[in-house]
């Protein structure tokens, strides 16, 4: 299933114009892969890590990128199931200081990674291509179940790019 860039919101596109792949399954996969060659080659040392005062740490946007998968993920299972119930967004700033973040490892946030972006990938493998094509409402926007999975694979590779450019440029 290919989505049509023109059907996704605007505050979605920048991550969606990050996506190579228009298929939405070799889209996750090539950007699991690449978050996981990206985690695999940071330091420890730089796991804390902020590069200006008041910005999240390298772990603290990794488990950023955990938790919004889980949500993006969540409302793609209840569009799929035709649910029509419009759901609320979610404030990434109030979840920050809940992440435990500073309790793992890279190591481990990474092998949460994998798991969780293989679970993403069996949900968006389950869906029929009707199903890929419902939509639902999620923070005042109109989504189709293909584009979340788009807006996973861009979300991820906007913040694997932050990561590389401003925390382990210096």
């Amino acid at each position: 299933m290919f989505l049509n860039l023109e059907t996704i919101p605007a505050y979605y596109k920048p991550y969606v114009k990050l996506v190579e792949q228009p298929d939405v399954i070799q889209a996750l996969r090539i950007s699991g892969y690449r978050t996981l060659e990206l985690i695999h080659s940071i330091p420890e040392g730089k796991a804390d890590f902020r590069y200006a005062a008041g910005k999240w740490s390298v772990r603290e946007v990794l488990c950023h990128m955990l938790d919004a998968e889980r949500i993006f993920s969540y409302r793609a299972l209840r569009f799929a199931r035709n649910d029509r119930t419009p759901l609320s967004g979610f404030d990434e700033n109030a979840y920050a200081p809940h992440l435990n973040a500073e309790a793992r490892s890279l190591a481990q946030i990474g092998d949460e990674m994998q798991h969780l972006r293989t679970s993403t990938i069996d949900l968006f493998k389950s869906f029929s291509e009707e199903m890929l094509t419902r939509k639902g409402t999620a923070n005042n926007n109109e989504l189709s179940v293909v584009a979340i999975g788009i807006i996973i694979a861009g979300h991820e590779t906007h913040h694997g790019k932050v990561i590389r450019e401003r925390y382990l440029s210096v």
